[in-house]
């Protein structure tokens, strides 16, 4: 079992900003079970791995890995408790855009918290495919695979511009909006494609002109509005149970 040198340390700790991932072309994973999940798939390759002597051992990982010390894992790792294990990926190559399935579409999501918690709530009620506007926050963002609880590595996700996206889809598009149909008495079973807004914003001018059906969640209290991420969830579970 190699241990980790000092000139891998820091090129695995390069890669916590994102122009050095995105020159790459890697992505930066962190946490013991999302490094084993990922290892059980073929989607994603794993280039190099980095674990604690007990992590490595107890899952008799002997090939193409490194080990490391608690000091060295913690200098290595954004995470305010320093993982057992580290994982870099290649990223996949870009998958086509399918039609006909359920497809969540994000406009201009910036915080990786927020992403990750719609990835990961889309993941759990089935969606398999995420559009995303370019001043989306990068998916691979490690908040935000954090924040998935790998949810990421098992949806497609995709990046466009949306007005050309959406000027292609000739069946209806529901959008999240304040002002718009109650999610509670809209057709949820006939819905393909739901937009959500913006965090601070809501959705952009450029892609509101092709919601053909605005919907909101309604409220009785004065808050102004709902997360985002609270507010997909909510839209997802009625769209699942009119399924």
């Amino acid at each position: 079992m190699e241990k980790i040198s000092l000139q891998k340390l820091k090129w695995i700790r390069s890669l916590q900003i994102k122009k050095n991932r995105e020159k790459e072309q890697l992505i930066l994973v962190e946490g013991e079970k999302i490094v084993l999940e990922l290892l059980s798939q073929s989607r994603f390759r794993v280039k190099l791995l980095v674990g604690s002597e007990k992590f490595l051992l107890e899952n008799k990982i002997s090939t193409d890995c490194y080990s490391a010390k608690k000091g060295e894992l913690e200098k290595m790792s954004s995470l305010s408790n320093a993982p057992d294990a580290i994982a870099v990926l290649e990223k996949p190559e870009k998958e086509t855009i399918k039609n006909n399935t359920r497809t969540l579409i994000l406009d201009g999501i910036q915080d990786p918290g927020n992403f990750g918690t719609i990835i990961r709530t889309a993941d759990w009620f089935g969606i398999t495919q995420i559009v995303c506007s370019p001043s989306n926050v990068e998916q691979f963002n490690p908040k935000t695979i954090q924040a998935s609880m790998g949810s990421v590595f098992r949806i497609s996700i995709h990046y466009t511009d949306l007005p050309d996206f959406l000027s292609s889809i000739k069946e209806p598009i529901h959008g999240a909006l304040l002002a718009g149909t109650s999610i509670y008495e809209t057709n949820a079973a006939k819905m393909k494609y739901l937009v959500l807004g913006n965090e601070g914003n809501g959705i952009s001018k450029d892609v509101l002109s092709y919601i053909t059906h605005p919907i909101l969640i309604p409220g009785r209290g004065t808050a102004e509005s709902l997360n985002v991420g609270i507010a997909c969830g909510i839209f997802l579970a009625e769209w699942n149970r009119a399924l």
